[in-house]
């Protein structure tokens, strides 16, 4: 009986902890993220049905890169869907994870631009790991 009684008080301090964690992000917190939940998903978009747009100095016509272009598509758009469903569930532990992804992802991009000389790529990728650093530092910041 006491067991049961001990499982039920942590279950509603956990309800408790992850309905106030919820109410405690920042609607801008809020807003960023779901305009980078929707310019994943576009960007995947462009990837499926325009990838000249997006892929102007590749071949497109060489083989295997179609594949390429579905299997970014496909990242862009799992990405997105993480956003976006994190930023309705307004969760702080989905919201650290996507954005730990972001980091990494552009820490990747910074590193290919240093290696195929193209400073907006750097420049770009800096930016970014600047702002998902700045994200994740707030979301997590204790009031």
């Amino acid at each position: 009986m006491q067991t049961s009684n001990r499982r039920q008080k942590t279950r509603k301090k956990q309800t408790y902890i992850m309905t106030e964690g919820q109410k405690s992000l920042p609607k801008w917190i809020l807003i960023v993220s779901g305009l980078f939940a929707l310019l994943e998903l576009m960007v995947s978009l462009l990837l499926c049905f325009s990838p000249q747009s997006v892929l102007e100095t590749v071949d497109l016509n060489a083989k295997g890169v179609d594949y390429l272009i579905y299997m970014w598509a496909a990242r862009q758009f799992a990405l997105g869907f993480i956003f976006g469903f994190a930023t309705f569930k307004k969760s702080i532990p989905m919201l650290t994870i996507a954005y730990i992804f972001f980091l990494v992802m552009f820490v990747g991009d910074f590193f290919i631009g240093i290696s195929q000389k193209n400073n907006s790529l750097i420049i770009g990728a800096l930016v970014m790991c600047i702002i998902s650093s700045v994200l994740i530092f707030a979301i997590n910041k204790r009031n």
